[in-house]
């Protein structure tokens, strides 16, 4: 059975992310719409480590300034304010601050529904520095939202209350469909040298080159974390230790909420200009199991081990993945790059090709090409996603590899596969893009686990054997949208879109 369902909806909003300034040891905003810059770091001869996200703005500054890359000249003071400063900014020797507003109205339309979707978001970022080693960034927003669409199934799946990439909200006024939620991150960051940044926080990450990343995205909610970054020769490794919260029983509240904790590695090698290999490795743990209160495990602290061999010693109770990613830079302009991901596999099986439950596997390929055609700003990416069914998930649903009841990996969770598409076109500040997402998934049926929800223990396979793609009731997902958007102040990347 194939359930379809297409849907047009036209939108206008006035869009942010996150502001830059000049500190060394300053993040740069997780928006796929903010990497306007990224044309100049896939260029072979900078090595620079693609994969890693968030940039630390530093690094990018070494090769292309961000701060004037869409600098208007004016002599007037207002259209500097408006177009190209800070709102606030004060600056001395030793001391670097900015103050911007967070603002996001959005008002749609989706056919299927009578009444209108709107989003209403305020709120501020401060980011700052103390000399050159030591930097700060804290945002805030509040947000009222009314979400007429498919939206609103998406958030009765999470739980009734999680808002996808947010977290639990509260009723708006009487609105049924009205949602009113916070949000807000903070981190520190120290870079003592040219080898290393450590940094505390709450906040989210991305490792991968794609629009998708099958090892750890942006896609749920912040979380607290502590992350040592290594910059050695052609070599960037990333220790991210974090803590995370299962909503029990899919219910929001948050005095029952059981937490967990994560620690993951990527060993990213720049083997020429041209090529980038990379591994990753994962273990989530529980903070309490039956045996009592487990915390922080020490085992998993050390930044220069195996978490495989450790979760082994320590009695195999944890969820571990193991993968890698790699990168081809081809003809200056064009980038082909793919991920691999494993949760749980026996080699024999893989071989005999019988479908076994616990062959859990994901791929992913794409390419990016940036002055498509010869034409200057004129970029095109593709890829694909294939993941396995049961793939994140654990015999312990405390322990699966998501965060708030949203996968920390592709938003889909498991058992699909995905084709997603862009052509973006950018002149001075005026951007425009196409994009496409085709997806196939196989969601449980009857009852029965068929591999496609993370929340439920693998100990509950419809079957052992006979296990494929897509099982289960399948449904399909196409997306298509067109967006026509002006920056006005790139510090902050306030933009206009429809």
């Amino acid at each position: 059975m194939i359930n379809r369902k297409f849907i047009v909806a036209l939108t206008f909003l006035i869009g942010f992310t996150l502001p830059a300034i000049g500190q060394e040891a300053l993040n740069l905003p997780l928006n796929q719409s903010f990497q306007h810059f990224d044309r100049y770091l896939y260029q072979p001869k900078n090595r620079f480590h693609t994969a890693v996200k968030p940039f630390l703005k530093h690094q990018v500054d070494t090769i292309v300034s961000l701060d004037s890359l869409y600098w208007n000249e004016s002599n007037s003071k207002l259209f500097n304010i408006v177009f190209n400063k800070n709102l606030i900014d004060f600056k001395q020797k030793e001391f670097h601050f900015t103050i911007n507003p967070l603002i996001h109205l959005q008002y749609g339309r989706d056919n299927d529904f009578d009444n209108a979707s709107w989003i209403n978001t305020r709120g501020f970022i401060i980011e700052g520095s103390i000399g050159k080693k030591f930097a700060f960034g804290t945002l805030f927003t509040e947000n009222q939202a009314v979400y007429n669409d498919f939206r609103h199934s998406r958030i009765l799946q999470l739980t009734q209350r999680v808002v996808p990439g947010q977290g639990i909200a509260k009723n708006y006024k009487d609105e049924a469909h009205g949602y009113d939620y916070y949000f807000s991150e903070a981190y520190i960051s120290f870079t003592p040298s040219n080898y290393f940044n450590i940094q505390a926080g709450t906040g989210k990450h991305f490792l991968g080159d794609g629009y998708r990343s099958l090892l750890l995205s942006d896609n749920a909610f912040s979380y607290p974390y502590v992350k040592i970054t290594t910059d050695i020769w052609h070599i960037k490794y990333v220790n991210l230790w974090t803590q995370f919260q299962h909503l029990r029983d899919r219910m929001p509240d948050v005095a029952a909420n059981a937490k967990k904790w994560g620690a993951f590695q990527y060993l990213s090698w720049n083997v020429t200009k041209w090529l980038n290999l990379s591994l990753f490795e994962a273990v989530i743990w529980q903070d309490c199991d039956t045996l009592g209160y487990r915390g922080f495990d020490l085992h998993y602290a050390n930044p220069i081990i195996y978490l495989r061999p450790v979760e082994w010693a320590v009695g195999s109770p944890d969820n571990v993945l193991v993968g890698a990613s790699g990168k081809i830079t081809l003809f200056k302009n064009t980038a082909l790059y793919g991920q691999l991901i494993f949760d749980e596999f026996k080699l024999s099986e893989l071989k005999a090709r019988n479908g076994w439950w616990a062959n859990k596997w994901g791929v992913q390929a794409g390419l990016k090409t940036f002055d498509l055609f010869t034409i200057p700003n004129l970029d095109f990416q593709t890829e694909m996603n294939l993941v396995r069914p049961f793939m994140y998930s654990h015999n312990n649903i405390v322990t699966n590899y998501a965060h708030f009841n949203q996968p920390l990996a592709h938003p889909l969770g498991s058992n699909f596969g995905e084709i997603v598409t862009f052509l973006r076109y950018k002149h001075r500040r005026l951007s425009a893009e196409i994009g496409y997402i085709y997806a196939q998934h196989g969601a449980d049926t009857a009852g029965l686990n068929y591999g496609n929800d993370l929340f439920r223990s693998y100990r509950t396979v419809a079957r052992e054997y006979g296990n494929d793609f897509f099982q289960g009731q399948k449904i399909e997902l196409t997306m298509f949208r067109a967006t026509l958007s002006y920056l006005i102040n790139q510090n902050y990347n306030l933009n206009v879109y429809v």
